[in-house]
């Protein structure tokens, strides 16, 4: 009996392993089919992190995300199609098959990773919720918001982290919600809200937009994590796994010194044997995916390694100027870390 129990489960398993390699490789056949990759991002035009210019071009942090995957598909970051989705749209629009790949940011969650279909492979930015109010309040601090009337945008973790805030610091607070971001958005500039509150990093964005900007003050408090990255559906393996390493390669390419600049140089060159399998030179780690070896140098080649893409959407380099904090390398104090390519 307990052999034959032994033989079934084997079987059982067995069914499930084929079960799952045969859908595994669905998405990146549709992509390749297709000749694109359809990929969700923040409807609003999100500065530094998704938004249009005057031609309808795409650009920013996320759409980075998105640019390297194409890379990494295609060899071509330009063979990518954006869909702009408000935040109640986002996970629908993945979970119906509308989207391949979601880079908006969105808050990796319990929940929504076991609740709704979907899978996060990774963080391309560490946040956390915060306040903006106008200066002419007075107050240098969150806690002095009692009472304040606060936009905020429903269908996000920003509204169920703003009530348990107030909540757990005895603070009143007059929610003003709104199911779009650019709704929130003009509220807020109008004088609808005292104050303003959602992902920091979006507070920054947001300020920029404002009649005038320099008449608003983003507050110290940060109330909760809010690791932000994409997410693909569940089930499809293969796919999730390139999403991940596409950006894991950017991580380990900025840890390693390699850039767009030096990439092709360094493809010819280097004696690094972790820059060789970075770049394909070495083993066979992207048939193991499905890609071509230079899958990876491709990925530096479209968008730059981690820090690059940074500092050109988000950083220094942008108007944004948001500084590194967490999302620094872990060997140079801040937590991004990616596995080893080996």
């Amino acid at each position: 009996m307990v052999h034959r129990n032994w033989k079934t489960a084997a079987l059982g398993a067995a069914m499930i392993v084929t079960s799952v390699a045969g859908a595994s490789a669905a998405t990146l056949d549709d992509v390749k089919a297709k000749g694109f990759v359809q990929c969700g991002v923040n409807a609003a035009g999100l500065q530094g992190f998704a938004s249009p210019d005057d031609k309808g071009e795409w650009s920013g942090f996320d759409v980075d995300i998105c640019r390297a995957v194409a890379a990494a598909v295609f060899a071509d970051p330009t063979k990518v199609k954006f869909t702009p989705l408000t935040a109640k749209e986002r996970f629908t629009a993945l979970q119906s098959g509308e989207i391949d790949l979601l880079a908006r940011n969105s808050t990796w969650t319990m929940s929504r990773d076991t609740q709704l279909g979907i899978v996060f492979t990774g963080v391309n930015y560490y946040d956390g919720q915060g306040f903006m109010a106008k200066k002419s309040l007075g107050v240098s601090s969150a806690k002095e918001l009692s009472g304040a009337s606060i936009c905020v945008q429903s269908g996000t973790t920003t509204e169920l982290n703003l009530a348990d805030w107030f909540r757990a610091n005895n603070l009143q607070f007059n929610p003003v919600v709104f199911e779009k971001q650019e709704e929130a958005d003009a509220a807020y500039d109008s004088g609808r809200c005292d104050a303003y509150t959602t992902d920091a990093s979006g507070l920054y964005s947001i300020r920029l937009k404002l009649a005038n900007p320099d008449e608003h003050v983003v507050l110290p408090e940060i109330i909760s994590k809010e690791p932000l990255g994409p997410a693909v559906r569940q089930g499809d393996d293969q796919w999730a796994l390139i999403v991940k390493w596409a950006l894991f390669a950017m991580v380990n390419a900025e840890e390693l010194g390699v850039t767009q600049a030096n990439v092709d140089e360094l493809k010819a060159s280097s004696a690094n044997p972790e820059v060789k399998r970075l770049l394909g030179l070495d083993g066979d780690f992207g048939k193991s995916i499905g890609l071509a070896p230079e899958w990876a140098a491709n990925v530096i080649k479209a968008v730059g390694n981690y820090g690059e893409s940074f500092e050109r959407n988000v950083g220094q380099g942008s108007p944004l100027k948001i500084a590194r904090g967490l999302n620094d390398l872990w060997s140079k104090g801040g937590i991004q870390y990616a596995p080893p390519i080996r």
